[in-house]
Order: C-alpha cells, then sequence, then structure tokens
C-alpha cells in the first residue's frame, strides 16, 4: 500500500505486533539454542530480523511510527557496537527514504489547497516524488516565474496517523525498550506527541522558513530556500539542487567532507537562535543537504524542513545556558550547581554531589574543552555507557534532574546533534562556534 493508511485501528494492530514479534524470534531462538546452534549466533539472527521487521514497519507506516523511528536513527551511535550493529542500516535507511503516494492523490490536494487553478501557478509537477518523509512528500515543480520549486504534499490521513501512532508507541515503549538499552523511549514519545500540531501546520512552518531564508540569504556557508506559496497541506518552496544528504556522508563521505559538512551543521544550528529568535529543532540527516562548491569539492550546507521550530522565549538560546557550560568547562563543581539550581535543574531540597553531577555533563562539556573536537561512535557509546552504568556514582544523578519545560526541545536538539556528529566522525572547532553564537559562552571582558 503506498499511500498513508488510514484507519487507526489497521497502524495501530501493526505496531502492536512489534513486540509480539521480538517475542516470537526469542522464543524460536531459544529453541534453536536448545538444539546446539550457538547462542551469539542465534542472537545475532534474532537481532537482524527484529530490526528488519521494526524500521521496516516505522518507514512503510510513515506518520508518527517513521518519525519516532527516524528520532532513534540520529542516537544509533550511543549504543553498544555489539548491540547496534544488526539495526544500524535499517536505522539509517531511515534518515532519507520512504515509499511514495499515488500522483493523483497529490493533484487532488494541491487542487483542494491551492484552488482549480493551481496549474495554471505550478505549471509543470514532476509525476515521481523526488524525496519522502514521515508526514509528506515533495515533488520537483516549475513555477510560472521559471523558477524550479519543491512540492511538499501532506499524506492524506497524517493528522489522524501522527496521534495514533504516537499515542500507540507509547503504550509500547517499555516492550520495545529492550532492543535499546539505556534509553528511555517514554520521555521521546512524549516529547513528540507535545510537538504534534506544529508538525502539521505547513502555515506555520512557512512562516518559520520564511524568517530563516531571510536571516541566511547573504551568508556563505548556509543556504535556506524561500517559500513560494503555501496551502493547508501544501508548501512551495524554491528547490535546492542538492544530489545527496547529510546521510550520505555517514555513509561513505571521506574525511574533508565530514569535518566539512560537520562545521556548518553546527554553525547552523547555533546562528539560527541568534538570526531568528529560533531553533531548528529536526537535526535529522535527510534534512541537510550538500551543495558542491565551485572547484566540485564540498561547499555550502542546504537546510530543509522547519515544521519542527522551537520559538524561543527571549528570541535567543538561553544565556544561562552558555555560562552554565563555561563554568563545567572550567570545572567548577560548586558554582555549577548554584547555576543548575537557579535555573531550575535541580529542585531545592534536591541533594547531589557537584562532583558526580558534572561526571554526568559530561557529554556535553567535552567538547567544549579543546579548541578541535573529535567526535565519534566510539566516544559517545562511551559517554553513554558511563552514565548508564548501575557502579558509576553519577549513575543515579538522572533520577535526581529535572528538565525545565523551557529547555525540553532544546536538550532534544543539542542531544540529536551529537549523535548525528559522532556518527560523522567529525573533528570540529565546537568551541569558538559556541563563543561566537552562544549567549552567555564567551568569558564576561
Amino acid at each position: 500500500m503506498n499511500d498513508l493508511p488510514r484507519k487507526a485501528a489497521a497502524r495501530t494492530a501493526r505496531l502492536a505486533a512489534l513486540p509480539l514479534g521480538y517475542a516470537g524470534r526469542n522464543a524460536v531462538g531459544l529453541g534453536k539454542r536448545l538444539g546446539g546452534k550457538p547462542a551469539e549466533a542465534v542472537l545475532a539472527d534474532v537481532q537482524q530480523r527484529t530490526a528488519e521487521q521494526l524500521f521496516r514497519t516505522l518507514g512503510e507506516l510513515k506518520g508518527g511510527a517513521m518519525k519516532f523511528g527516524q528520532m532513534l536513527s540520529v542516537l544509533e551511535g550511543a549504543l553498544p557496537e555489539d548491540k547496534m550493529a544488526p539495526y544500524r542500516d535499517e536505522l539509517v535507511r531511515l534518515q532519507d527514504s520512504a515509499p511514495p503516494m499515488p500522483t493523483q492523490t497529490v493533484r487532488d490536494i494541491l487542487a483542494r489547497d491551492l484552488g482549480a487553478d493551481w496549474n495554471e501557478r505550478l505549471v509543470h509537477l514532476d509525476g515521481a516524488p523526488a524525496a519522502a518523509a514521515s508526514i509528506g512528500q515533495v515533488h520537483k515543480g516549475r513555477w510560472a516565474d521559471g523558477r524550479e520549486v519543491a512540492v511538499k504534499v501532506q499524506y492524506p490521513g497524517a493528522g489522524e496517523a501522527l496521534r495514533s501512532d504516537l499515542r500507540q508507541i507509547s503504550r509500547l515503549a517499555r516492550t520495545i525498550g529492550p532492543l535499546f538499552p539505556g534509553f528511555d523511549l517514554k520521555p521521546l514519545v512524549t516529547e513528540l506527541q507535545d510537538r504534534a500540531n506544529d508538525e502539521l501546520d505547513y502555515e506555520l512552518e512557512a512562516e518559520a522558513q520564511r524568517a530563516f531564508a531571510a536571516a541566511f540569504r547573504e551568508d556563505e556557508q548556509i543556504v535556506v530556500p524561500d517559500v513560494v506559496a503555501v496551502g493547508a497541506t501544501v508548501l512551495v518552496t524554491e528547490w535546492m539542487d542538492s544530489p545527496a544528504s547529510l546521510a550520505s556522508v555517514i555513509a561513505d563521505g571521506s574525511q574533508a567532507e565530514r569535518d566539512h559538512y560537520a562545521e556548518r551543521f553546527v554553525k547552523f544550528l547555533f546562528a539560527g537562535p541568534a538570526r531568528t529568535g529560533m531553533l531548528h529543532a529536526d537535526p535529522h540527516p535527510g534534512n541537510y543537504r550538500l551543495l558542491p562548491g565551485a572547484d566540485g569539492g564540498p561547499g555550502r550546507l542546504g537546510v530543509l524542513d522547519f515544521g519542527a521550530v522551537a520559538r524561543l522565549p527571549d528570541r535567543s538560546l538561553p544565556s544561562a545556558m552558555g555560562s552554565l557550560i563555561r563554568i563545567a568547562t572550567r570545572r567548577d563543581h560548586e558554582h555549577l550547581l548554584a547555576g543548575l539550581r537557579a535555573e531550575g535543574f535541580v529542585k531545592d531540597r534536591v541533594r547531589i554531589d557537584p562532583v558526580e553531577l558534572l561526571d554526568y555533563l559530561s557529554p556535553f562539556v567535552e567538547p567544549t574543552r579543546t579548541e578541535t573536537f573529535r567526535f565519534s561512535r566510539a566516544w559517545m557509546r562511551e559517554q553513554f555507557e558511563r552514565v548508564n552504568n548501575p557502579r558509576n556514582p553519577s549513575y543515579t544523578i538522572a533520577l535526581k534532574l529535572n528538565l525545565p519545560p523551557s529547555y525540553l526541545l532544546i536538550h532534544r536538539t543539542w542531544l540529536g546533534a551529537i549523535g548525528v556528529l559522532s556518527q560523522l566522525e567529525a573533528e570540529v572547532g565546537f568551541r569558538d562556534i559556541l563563543t561566537e553564537s552562544l549567549p552567555g559562552f564567551a568569558e564576561p571582558a
């Protein structure tokens, strides 16, 4: 079935079958072990089959199911290699692909949202989609003024599917959890649920994209296509002629390409709030496009999909965030704890060891302590395993911390960005970028 399934019951049944399939394969695996097959071979087979079913299902259903899978895909570097290896190919596949919907469905939606005369403005539309994602797909076209455009069309029933999927995945988080040891999946799903309406609102997305396009119009490193037209479930923007996404660099890019595009990725994430008052909150590699330079080598980085955007209360990232990271960089334990209390990360009555607190926050602080920092899957796994080791004194810190609502999307975006940088295995001048663009991080004059 190429179109987005409209009946919530059918989607729910497919999602509900995931943990049952995992349990069934485990039972078959036990039988094979009893029959003499090596335990490691059986476990690898069970994991591979489970991964194929899980991520194929998430991709085919699109909606909230695929969005959940894409979120997991940027965090895969944190998981132990022996646990992650069977899942990696299936996860990364979610970063840049999805099955298409019928051409006639696309044309019906265009007529409904842009008017019966839509083809007088959109004078050409490719039948096959150029890209597809969780709640919509993109076709290349040509506007009446001669501009090539990208036409994003929301899948029929996307709203119902998105909300239904996320409700079901929230219920299944505990049973899917064993596939991702150490991750608490429920808060991730809750945050996606809270953002669902914004993701579905193409007019709100168009407003954000116009602001980013204006802010980066003269930028030599970042490209954001401008908005041409918008309807309730249709968004037409300028076409970006890009051969591939950041996912291709993760898969087989040279070290020079990894470092080059990683630096632009980080610069965009931190420059965006400073220029627009908004944070692009979907650091998923499919949203970042490669634009070759004049010499054919690495060039500018294009940015797409402004459906997940945090509109920051003071039109910038919190200055307290920058000053706290700077204090942590200096290993000033006591001032760090006091600052976190003042921002609401540590409640007044909660007793917490400041040394263990700094150890727990190391993944967010360590990249700022040197002039350049080499991100890697091995480093991310080491950080993840350390803070999730019950024998480590900092293990209980997570239970004592409170994440203020204003930091929820910032935290998820930062964590996702670290995941992407670790997948890129890139070396980045992280400290200089924060000094330039993160309020409060630079030393006071």
